[in-house]
């Protein structure tokens, strides 16, 4: 009867120090980011001076690479719940023939290499004109995005419960109308939580950015720090500053939407 309390205290002591090893790059990430100018090994563990400099410098030359990103990400978003929500649909509600080969053929494309796609859409973007263009960019992030959140909205919009459909069938609604009014509506948390994980994928992407920019002109954040690093390595307090800024928005928008994400991950279904 003693041994529970014990294995639970055990476990606890081990949960926080592995969430302490987790976290310490993020905590090392923002001291350094408060240290002066120069080399981050001679801070201290706690910035008692903070130096916002770095944040300054980050600002005034990674600002527009925030921008880039933050226009990619939202467009991807934008695109791929457009297309992959009336496709989930389909496969859900709709007696199709050859719908599990489709949804086998999404999933095979989950598993081809990036760097065979971003190849492969070089060579059609040099003959397209969508190199270095923010369209460039929203199309290849959205070859992730897409086949993501139809695995993710066809598996919550099977669960709907036929009797809410027929019921809007019944006052004469019509198929996109009962899709526009009933099940986007109904799918909310599903929409939330693909379109959260498609602005990661986005986000964080760097292969694709890596290949499809070669200008300045559109460079994503992600690249930015990878350049900013090799051409400034003497200034790692803006090198940091820069990587807790482009950390932000992920971090917020993942708190803001956790309760949904749970909630799909939780129920599956509609209640």
């Amino acid at each position: 009867m003693k041994r529970a309390p014990n294995r639970g205290r055990l476990s606890t002591i081990v949960g926080i120090v592995l969430l302490a090893l987790m976290l310490f790059p993020v905590y090392w990430m923002v001291n350094a980011s408060l240290q002066p100018a120069g080399n981050t090994l001679g801070g201290g563990w706690f910035p008692f001076h903070p130096d916002f400099g770095g944040y300054a410098t980050a600002l005034r030359d990674q600002g527009h690479h925030l921008v880039t990103s933050l226009v990619v990400a939202l467009g991807s978003v934008v695109l791929s719940l457009g297309l992959a929500a009336p496709a989930a649909y389909a496969l859900a509600r709709f007696p199709l023939r050859g719908a599990n080969l489709v949804l086998l053929g999404i999933l095979i494309t989950q598993m081809v290499p990036g760097i065979v796609v971003a190849n492969a859409l070089y060579s059609a973007y040099n003959d397209l004109g969508l190199l270095n263009t923010y369209l460039g960019l929203i199309l290849a992030d959205s070859t992730a995005g897409v086949p993501f959140a139809i695995i993710i909205l066809r598996s919550f919009m099977r669960n709907i419960p036929g009797e809410i459909i027929d019921a809007a069938r019944v006052d004469g609604a019509g198929k996109l109308r009962v899709f526009r009014s009933v099940v986007l509506p109904v799918s909310a948390n599903a929409l939330i939580t693909a379109g959260l994980f498609t602005f990661l994928f986005s986000w964080s992407d760097f292969l694709f950015a890596l290949t499809l920019t070669t200008t300045e002109t559109v460079r994503p954040i992600t690249l930015g720090i990878y350049q900013y690093a090799g051409a400034h390595t003497t200034q790692w307090n803006a090198i940091m500053a820069t990587a807790v800024l482009a950390s932000v928005p992920a971090a917020v928008l993942l708190v803001t939407a956790q309760r949904r994400v749970a909630a799909v991950a939780d129920s599956g279904a509609v209640k």
